[in-house]
Parts: structure tokens; sequence; C-alpha cells
């Protein structure tokens, strides 16, 4: 599997020339199949906006994109209302998301009402594509794409305001964990650590820094150092820190960086257009 971040940043979007390298864009990241380059995508903050704009500059005849969401917060939802294959009619969106206890058109009614007249000028019907929103009734499920190579997908719940979801994603032997928006508190997580546990590429959130995090208590969110800690603890092959604070400029993830690489070798900060494979 090949994954390419095209947004990297929590809580809002920045911009200038001291986030030229890192990238100023909120979550999205693209996984590609190399063998077949259908796409799947989690999270539609503002970055999903470039990648339906390289999605359409792709010669593919795929017409339906599974896009899964951790949780529903401003900065993983506010793209997709700028997701230009969702404009297209012969293309079906396929929302996924961890529920089982709550009803689809409540999973529905989360993106149509940033899209209602008073926020936007579409509503969500008005767009184009066929929309299906799905939810994962087991924490664990199979989901067999048309190339018939199985991806197993596993979700856990995590703490966060709101609730929020980590996934693990394993194929062809392959497997990595998407973990951002967490909280772990005074001690790490065991249910993540059990999930990461000997993982291709671990990505987690890291949009504090141990000094920092006192003061955030409550907000959700990690530091880079218990990202490390969980990559240690899980044996995994690779970590890549991502959802940078919006306050973290590019010299400061750069010494953030090479300070987690002298704990893990095998450390990397998310920038926006890297490519990962697993």
């Amino acid at each position: 599997m090949q994954i390419k971040f095209y947004g990297v940043r929590g809580s809002i979007s920045v911009s200038g020339d001291k986030y030229i390298e890192f990238g100023g864009n909120t979550t999205c990241i693209q996984i590609m199949a190399p063998e077949t380059r259908r796409i799947g995508v989690i999270d539609a903050g503002t970055g999903i906006r470039q990648l339906g704009s390289d999605f359409l500059a792709m010669d593919t005849d795929q017409k339906d994109i599974f896009l899964a969401f951790t949780h529903f917060h401003w900065d993983h939802i506010q793209g997709l209302p700028f997701f230009a294959p969702a404009y297209n009619p012969e293309m079906t969106i396929n929302i996924l998301a961890k529920g089982g206890s709550e009803k689809v058109s409540r999973l529905r009614d989360i993106f149509a009402v940033q899209m209602q007249e008073i926020y936007f000028p579409v509503a969500l019907g008005d767009m184009g594509a066929h929309f299906n929103f799905l939810l994962m009734e087991n924490s664990t499920q199979t989901l067999v794409p048309p190339d018939d190579v199985p991806v197993v997908l596993t979700a856990v719940r995590h703490s966060h305001p709101g609730g929020a979801y980590s996934y693990r994603y394993e194929r062809a032997g392959k497997s990595f964990v998407f973990c951002t928006d967490i909280e772990h508190g005074e001690t790490i997580d065991q249910n993540i650590v059990e999930l990461a546990q000997g993982a291709d590429l671990l990505i987690h959130d890291g949009q504090y820094s141990s000094a920092e995090l006192p003061s955030k208590r409550g907000w959700g969110h990690s530091s880079y150092e218990q990202a490390l800690e969980v990559a240690m603890r899980a044996n995994v092959k690779q970590l890549v820190v991502t959802h940078h604070d919006p306050d973290h400029d590019d010299d400061f993830l750069r010494a953030a960086e090479r300070s987690c690489r002298d704990v893990f070798p095998e450390t990397t900060f998310a920038r926006e257009g890297m490519v990962v494979s697993t």
C-alpha cells in the first residue's frame, strides 16, 4: 500500500512562508493499491481538495471511492464540499464510519448540515455523485475491493471529545495504523498499543510537545513523545507523526523531528505530498 499525505495539520489550516515545508492543510490521507492504482481516503480535511484534483488527473476508470472517517470535528470534514469527484454524477462516494448503534440517516445528516444554504451554496444532495452512508457494525470487518485482495479493517474507539476511532488496515501481508485525535491521559492507551502491534507503519497524532501537553488537557490530543512511546511499545517498523499544531512552524517541527529520531530513528513528521509505502 502507498499512503500519501494531503493534509497533516490539526485544528485549523494555516498558510504563510513559515509553513511551506510541512504544509498547512488539515487532515486527509490517500491509500493506494499500487497494482491497480485504486484509491481510498481517510478524513476530509482541507487537504481533500487537492486529492480530488489529483484523482481527476489520474488515468483511471475508478468510479467509486471509500472515504473513512476517524470522527467528525471540523478539521476532518470541512474539505468535503470542495472534493471534485463528488460533483461527478458517474461517481459513487462511500462514506464509512464506525458506529453500529447509530442510524445511517444520522451519518448523512452530519455532512448535510455543514452544506445547508446558510453555510454553503450547494446542498449535499445537489453535488451530483451518489453517496452511500455505511457504518461498521463490528470492530473488525473484511472488505473485498474489485481487485479481490481482501482488506481487513479494525476500529478501536479512543479518548477524544465527542469520540474518535483509530483504524488498522491489513492487505496482502502489510499493515498500517492511523491513530489521530487521541488523548492518552496519564498513561498510554494499551488498546492502541495492541492495535498497532507489529504494524509496518503507525501514523499517530503528535499535536503537542510534552511541555505543552499539561495545559491542553481535555483538548483530545497527544504529544509526539507519546507517539514515540506507542511506536516503541508496539514494535512498529516506522512512525509518522501528524496532526501538527497550527502554532508549530517549519523550524519547530524540524527540531522536534530531530529529537524524536534520536529516540526512534524510523520517525518522520508528516509533510504534505509525502508518500510512504508499506
